[in-house]
């Protein structure tokens, strides 16, 4: 029988579903809500020792929409605005009522080590699973010197690393930047440091847009803008690249995020060696409901693949990653094309003609293939409106 619970570090979790750090985990009452309708854990909206102004603009938020489909979202808002006295009591109440979820705190603090040591101890008091350091977070902190600034610099996030192994009495997590040129030397910093696991990845640096009758970027407060922090089914690529790339080097668990908003996106990240996953933005969107649909969708898919549990796949498809060097070059693979389906539009013809090839041709009503010219790059099937092209 296949079952969606795992453990990670000895902490066990009833399905690999959690919610990141964000404005979904910024409410005791919110995290107690979505803990009701199944949610396996939370990871706390980032916690502060409170000297750290949280001064937010307005609007936070801007989309990438086709309608009323969101596939990227930029956010400027900041950590969170409860104290440690309340979050010390909230996580002190969700625990006594929800004692089988997983709750991490998250924790940023100024670059001295007798504050990093001085929260961490704090919460150390505290039911919580686990401290998932926030050396990423993009907005409105790096000139402070914290945030992303840590998590940019191999030294600095393995020095705060150190400091905060030093005090904790439970695991540690490092949530790193995709903001950088090699994740790979920072997550290889932060374990030898004697970190216990990675996050990855935090949003992607971004400007979402301007508007071109003010010139104002995208959020506008009050006619300025700045930069902001990506998220979304845009960024899923990079999640699952930083992911892998993590995964190839260390042994170390992972808590995998980023533009994750169905089950075969969760499955994807734990294919690629995710331990358990971390949503937000989906959530954001569409709400705390979502939980339903990741669960069934993940476990119909481990019995139909005769998978016992997350852990039988994580890492499957590893294995698979090359270099482009090592890559099997000797077999083309070609458009076949059903005729059937086959509007006859042309866009195919038109698409490989200015890309390249020029390989196909339309011929008395029938799209015909040049399989000398042809290099197999499938655009054609990528353009065609009615997925009428497979690459056979």
């Amino acid at each position: 029988m296949a079952t969606l619970k795992t453990s990670v570090l000895g902490i066990k979790f009833e399905n690999p579903f959690l919610l990141s750090s964000a404005p979904p985990t910024a409410s005791i009452k919110g995290i107690d809500q979505a803990f009701e309708l199944g949610w396996g854990g939370a990871v706390l909206k980032t916690i502060t020792p409170g000297d750290i102004e949280m001064i937010e603009a307005s609007p936070t938020y801007a989309a990438f929409k086709d309608g009323h489909k969101v596939y990227g979202f930029e956010n400027i808002e900041m950590l969170s605005h409860l104290s440690v006295k309340e979050w010390l009591k909230g996580i002190q109440f969700l625990k006594k009522k929800h004692p089988t979820k997983v709750i991490i705190a998250s924790i940023m603090a100024p670059g001295q080590k007798q504050e990093w040591q001085k929260l961490i101890q704090t919460f150390n008091k505290s039911p919580c699973d686990a401290f998932e350091l926030n050396f990423s977070c993009p907005n409105g902190v790096p000139e402070k010197g914290i945030g992303m600034a840590i998590g940019t610099d191999p030294d600095l996030s393995a020095q705060i690393t150190k400091w905060v192994v030093e005090v904790s009495e439970k695991p540690v997590f490092v949530k790193l930047s995709p903001n950088v040129t090699n994740i790979v030397e920072i997550a290889k910093a932060v374990e030898k440091a004697g970190a216990d696991g990675i996050s990855a990845i935090n949003t992607v640096q971004s400007i979402m847009g301007v508007d071109l009758d003010t010139f104002v970027p995208y959020p506008s407060v009050n006619g300025k803008s700045t930069y902001g922090g990506y998220s979304g089914m845009a960024v899923k690529p990079i999640g699952l690249k930083c992911v892998a790339q993590i995964r190839e080097m260390s042994d170390l668990p992972i808590l995998g995020m980023g533009g994750i908003s169905t089950w075969k996106d969760a499955a994807e990240y734990i294919a690629l060696g995710s331990d358990v996953v971390q949503v937000c933005t989906e959530v954001m969107v569409n709400g705390y409901g979502i939980i339903d649909a990741l669960k069934k969708g993940l476990l119909d898919y481990l019995k139909a693949k005769k998978l016992k549990s997350p852990k039988e796949l994580k890492n499957k498809a590893i294995s698979q990653l090359s270099t482009h060097e090592k890559l099997p070059k000797k077999r083309k693979v070609h458009p076949v094309i059903d005729d059937a389906l086959c509007c006859k539009c042309g866009k195919c013809v038109k698409i490989c003609g200015e890309s390249e090839h020029a390989c196909l041709s339309l011929v008395k009503g029938h799209i015909k293939l040049d399989k000398k010219c042809c290099a197999g790059c499938s655009l054609c099937s990528i353009v065609c409106p009615l997925n009428a092209i497979k690459m056979k």
